[in-house]
């Protein structure tokens, strides 16, 4: 038992990793959650604070002796639930952010990489929660030690020699002359003479509301239309809130559709729906080089 109790330790380190990183940022920790088309997009920001209270309270509980299986299993459930998720996004084909310790700026997606270390974690979890509150023994901070070093060094592990097919073929999303597609794409895209933005939005996600005045100044200079997966009434409350008029179109499937990780996102395409430009759009400088892309310059004659 005093070897199985060098688990718990490690969680603690693991978990108050995972909740520094995801409290400076909820909405955004939201935002993964909703990438992963598990739950609606009304549900993503309460299911990230929920797991975010629950891994400080796995925290809490396995620092105090008394408490300690109970944090454990506790944090058990956790990576259960995440095994759970990732499980689904590899099955349905996805390339999602993990969001495994927060929405970092250089996110790693799902793969064997993040499925091999939270099934690690779930391992040392059901140790530390059969351990329980044993007695210190001197083998347990080498072996704390050790367990931590392999978490870390797990992705390393997992990550290939050479690049594999989906890493060299570039990030998720539509490519420039693919279709993009969308419920009610043909009358959208034919309502326009020259190229449309689409702005992929979720009223969940804090970075779109920030991108709802650059989508609206680039309506100046193109078509823009917004586009959700969230629910109507949802979605047209919360950009009337926010005082935005721009077209909406309500699309549950486009993520999938089109291999598109996260909102915000945008897609540029010409009147006949084929795809010019499309990026990740979360910062006003990262919209502006999407549009000044030469098939996008080409298309407006600017």
């Amino acid at each position: 038992m005093t070897v199985l109790a060098a688990a718990w330790p490690v969680l603690i380190v693991v978990l108050a990793a995972a909740v520094a990183g995801k409290v400076r940022d909820v909405r955004g920790f939201g935002t993964v959650v909703a990438g992963y088309r598990i739950l609606p997009d009304r549900l993503a920001v309460p299911a990230a604070v929920l797991v975010l209270a629950a891994e400080t309270g796995a925290v809490l509980l396995l620092a105090v002796p008394v408490t300690r299986r109970w944090g454990a299993l506790l944090a058990a459930a956790l990576f259960a639930a995440f095994l759970a998720a990732m499980a689904s996004v590899l099955r349905r084909g996805m390339r999602v952010e993990c969001g495994c310790f927060g929405s970092a700026r250089r996110p790693a997606a799902v793969g064997a990489a993040e499925v091999a270390r939270t099934g690690l974690l779930l391992l040392l979890a059901v140790a530390a929660a059969v351990a329980g509150p044993a007695g210190f023994s001197a083998v347990q901070p080498p072996l704390s030690v050790l367990a931590l070093a392999l978490v870390v060094a797990m992705p390393r592990m997992f990550r290939p020699a050479r690049p594999t097919p989906a890493e060299t073929s570039g990030p998720p999303g539509p490519r420039p002359g693919t279709r993009f597609a969308l419920a009610d794409g043909p009358e959208t895209m034919t309502a326009a003479e020259g190229p449309t933005l689409f702005a992929l939005v979720s009223p969940a996600c804090g970075l779109c509301t920030t991108m709802l005045p650059a989508f609206t100044e680039a309506a100046e200079r193109m078509r823009v239309v917004l586009v959700s997966a969230g629910p109507p009434g949802e979605v047209r409350a919360h950009l009337a809130a926010h005082g935005i008029g721009l077209p909406l179109v309500i699309d549950p499937d486009v993520y999938d559709a089109n291999d598109i990780p996260w909102p915000p996102y945008a897609v540029v395409t010409d009147p006949a729906g084929t795809v010019l430009a499309a990026d990740g759009a979360d910062t006003a400088p990262r919209l502006a080089t999407l549009l000044g892309a030469p098939r996008v310059r080409t298309a407006t004659g600017r």
